[in-house]
């Protein structure tokens, strides 16, 4: 038992390790270009694997992998993010050959269908990420771009200012438009173009207003203030309501998560604890389990799902 209790710490802590790491290699990776840029850093010598790495980033599949990894707002690169999923896919194999018994190859088999997955299934859930941090940054384009626009800047260099001042993912958008504009594409064309890259209702009312005060007048910096007041109390509202539903979102996550943990930890304290459940009526209690978790999942998300 107590080495059950021990497995599991250890796999928990180790998540949490990983998470961890993840998020202090993406500031160093983005506080080291800026670096690089102050200071006109040199490129130095590099490992094999770095090359290798570069190598796998330039492949179109890879181009294809990085595209999804920004639309799911994740920062790393395809070659790094395959790396973790190599690494999971031999810490499932791991775990299902030390806790359920599962001999190779099958443990290794079933670990990297699990990854795949959950790839698929983070894809999936992160699809909107995107998108959703567009419109927290849209405030802040919009306040920057009256600010520009008071400054007695046109409209055009203040989106040159908000590509070089915002963060990604909305400096990447306004730099993009910002090259189409130096080349010659009509503002209209470069904006619409934008709006059916990001197609949000919050977006889709920031290209409507630049439409609108373009061609009938107007103090147009007087507009994006009060939209970007606007946009801020929204975002206060929108956060507000997911700070009050987080229970419930963890709740149903933990939920399914909790009786498969307690019957892992039975089947390695009692050998062939979980093999009635591949055989006759458990198959049929197995598959109601499966039905029930994926249904109450969905549930609970459509409710806390509240739209501001």
């Amino acid at each position: 038992m107590s080495i059950s209790i021990l497995f599991s710490l250890s796999v928990l802590l180790g998540i949490w390790g990983i998470y961890e790491y993840l998020g202090y290699r993406a500031k160093k990776t983005e506080w080291k270009k800026r670096a690089e840029e102050w200071y006109d850093v040199k490129a130095q010598r590099r490992s094999f694997l770095s090359d290798w790495g570069d190598r796998f980033d330039r492949t179109p599949h890879a181009q294809e992998i990085h595209g999804k990894l920004i639309k799911a707002n994740i920062s790393l690169a395809p070659s790094e993010y395959y790396g973790i999923m190599l690494i999971g896919s031999f810490g499932l194999a791991f775990f299902l050959n030390n806790v359920v018994g599962l001999k190779f190859p099958y443990n290794l088999l079933i670990g990297a269908a699990s990854m795949y997955m959950i790839q698929n299934l983070l894809f999936i859930i992160r699809r909107n990420k995107y998108q959703e941090r567009m419109n927290d940054q849209l405030s802040d384009v919009c306040r920057l771009l009256a600010n520009s626009l008071r400054a007695g800047l046109t409209l055009t260099q203040g989106i040159e200012l908000v590509a070089r001042e915002i963060p990604q993912p909305a400096g990447m958008e306004f730099k993009r438009m910002a090259r189409e504009l130096q080349l010659g594409v009509g503002f209209d064309k470069a904006l619409m173009d934008m709006e059916k890259r990001i197609p949000t209702r919050d977006f889709r009312i920031f290209a409507a207003t630049l439409y609108i005060q373009r061609r009938a007048g107007g103090n147009l910096s007087e507009v994006l203030q009060e939209m970007a007041e606007t946009l801020e109390d929204r975002r206060i509202v929108n956060q507000e309501i997911k700070t009050m539903t987080a229970e419930q979102r963890y709740v149903s996550i933990l939920v399914p998560i909790m009786p498969i943990a307690l019957v892992l930890m039975m089947n390695t304290i009692n050998k062939g604890f979980i093999d009635p459940l591949f055989s006759g009526f458990g198959l049929v209690l197995l598959g109601v389990f499966i039905v029930g978790t994926i249904l109450s999942y969905v549930l609970v998300k459509k409710v806390t799902n509240i739209k501001v």
